[in-house]
């Protein structure tokens, strides 16, 4: 299968589960995840149609950045305090603010840059050691907390990992957890938090996601296929 078949298939199934959820297929954002894949390739998906990109490190969008066609970026993984400087003036959306500490260097590197920068809370709602986010009782002071303390960040929506299911129907739960904190906000618009996205869903479990509301999918592996872990290596 090629890239652009593969998009075209993902986007059919999108569209399958955003009618059961009352929506259509142009209400949920496909963003292709390209860890350790080529600009070609990357170049390639955005020749099909994809127009966001998510990258999980901060050295993959310099490696990658000046080679690849027009497209809004996401900095989809942990990102470290250090780093922020490094793409502050080119992704669209940071997925991964976890703490009031990380907000405030990205309010500074965008005061720097006399910017506002959109982000999402990623929230740990299944609680994983292994994955970063914070919980779902945490979720209101830390929104709070930016809002109160970062002028140079407006607070986009939430994002979240569930854990990896045999069947993703499993995985329901923790895109619901995350779903009712969204709601509570999504009718607030203020000049910090205006929700626009809940970033849930990856190839894996995109489809119960979006019935659960997910309005943002994450898909790497079902448009590209597997990785190459060895490059990680090198």
């Amino acid at each position: 299968m090629s890239i652009k078949s593969n998009i075209e298939y993902i986007n059919e199934l999108k569209a399958a589960a955003a009618e059961k959820s009352g929506r259509t297929g142009d209400d949920v954002l496909l963003v292709a995840v390209t860890k350790l894949h080529t600009p070609e390739e990357m170049n390639e998906a955005i020749d099909a149609g994809i127009t966001d990109i998510g990258e999980n490190k901060v050295q993959e969008i310099m490696d990658k950045f000046d080679r690849v066609k027009p497209v809004r970026w996401h900095l989809i993984g942990h990102l470290q305090t250090n780093k922020v400087k490094y793409i502050i003036d080119k992704v669209s959306l940071i997925h991964s603010v976890d703490s009031l500490h990380l907000a405030k260097e990205i309010n500074k590197r965008a005061q720097q840059h006399d910017l506002t920068m959109d982000i999402l809370i990623q929230v740990n709602s299944a609680e994983e050691d292994s994955k970063f986010g914070i919980t779902t009782d945490e979720t209101d002071q830390l929104i709070r907390d930016i809002a109160e303390q970062c002028p140079n960040i407006k607070i986009k929506g939430l994002m979240c990992i569930a854990p990896f299911e045999q069947d993703p129907n499993d995985a329901r739960e923790y895109f619901a957890e995350v779903k009712k904190i969204y709601d509570k906000y999504v009718n607030e618009e203020s000049d910090r938090v205006d929700f626009e996205y809940l970033s849930m869903g990856m190839t894996n479990d995109f489809e119960a996601a979006i019935e659960e509301g997910s309005n943002l999918i994450r898909v790497g592996t079902a448009i590209f296929g597997y990785r190459d872990y060895r490059k990680e290596e090198k």
